[in-house]
């Protein structure tokens, strides 16, 4: 297994903290959360891009996902959606990231509208992100929640440079098991976002291995030198558990798990 977190568990923090955690816990790569409040976003001008792409290259860390959110599925225009898109795609090439993460965000439309809408507009940049050496990645999230729902837009578009991103949390609420939901998704998978919660009621991140999501299952599903994503939600629930106190002994639960059984 290659292990990464995201910088959503560590708001903020400047790139060369980000890359230091990495190395120094044993984790090769990040999902670098791409939104105007942190360091790294879509307006981050080209010369700022490429000194953060050295750091991370001279750190030894890979720059596995810019986790952005566009939300593929919302109702109104395709253009603003195609833009933004395109931006994160950019932006990916030029940190030379392999991935670009997408929300559904299709609402509280009928399914089948919202799958229409969704592989419309991923169809659409699918050209653009091969021409850049990317991959556009559709999160189990939000109306969403179920690999099923994911591999039905995926497997709709059809191209390579549209994939599927495995948020073991929304496929466990939605009820789905986790063999199920690898059954359908492993043909599109890019990789898997791990985490913990208390409950399906209370979904505050606690330590991998302290909550209730079936981790075990899921990495059990997965190829040898499959990459897992620990996504520690700090952002969204500022009172959790410090991400960096916790990232050794996360790392050594995963290894743990994902370790061959005999």
């Amino acid at each position: 297994m290659k292990l990464a977190f995201s910088t959503l568990g560590v708001p903020g923090l400047p790139m060369a903290e980000v890359i230091r955690l990495a190395a120094e816990h044993g984790y090769q790569g990040v999902e670098l959360r791409a939104h105007p409040e942190e360091p790294v976003h879509p307006g981050l001008p080209k010369a700022e891009r490429a000194a953060v792409a050295d750091e991370f290259k001279r750190g030894g860390v890979q720059i596995l996902t810019v986790a952005g959110y566009v939300r593929v599925a919302a109702e109104g225009d395709d253009q603003p959606v195609l833009d933004e898109l395109a931006g994160l795609i950019e932006l990916a090439r030029d940190l030379g990231a392999s991935n670009v993460r997408v929300f559904p965000g299709g609402g509280d439309q009928e399914h089948d509208a919202a799958d229409a809408t969704a592989a419309r507009r991923l169809a659409a940049a699918a050209p653009y992100a091969a021409d850049l050496g990317v991959r556009i990645l559709l999160e189990t999230h939000d109306s969403h929640r179920a690999g099923v729902d994911v591999a039905r837009v995926v497997g709709t578009v059809g191209h390579g440079s549209i994939g599927a991103l495995w948020d073991v949390m929304h496929t466990w609420l939605a009820g789905e098991e986790p063999v199920a939901s690898h059954a359908v998704l492993a043909p599109h998978l890019g990789y898997v976002q791990v985490k913990d919660i208390a409950s399906a009621e209370d979904t505050t991140p606690v330590a991998l291995g302290a909550g209730v999501l079936p981790l075990r299952a899921c990495l059990d599903t997965l190829d040898a030198d499959s990459w897992v994503c620990w996504e520690y939600e700090k952002r969204w629930h500022p009172g959790a558990a410090e991400l960096p106190g916790m990232l050794a002994a996360g790392r050594e639960h995963l290894l743990r798990l994902g370790a061959p059984k005999g």
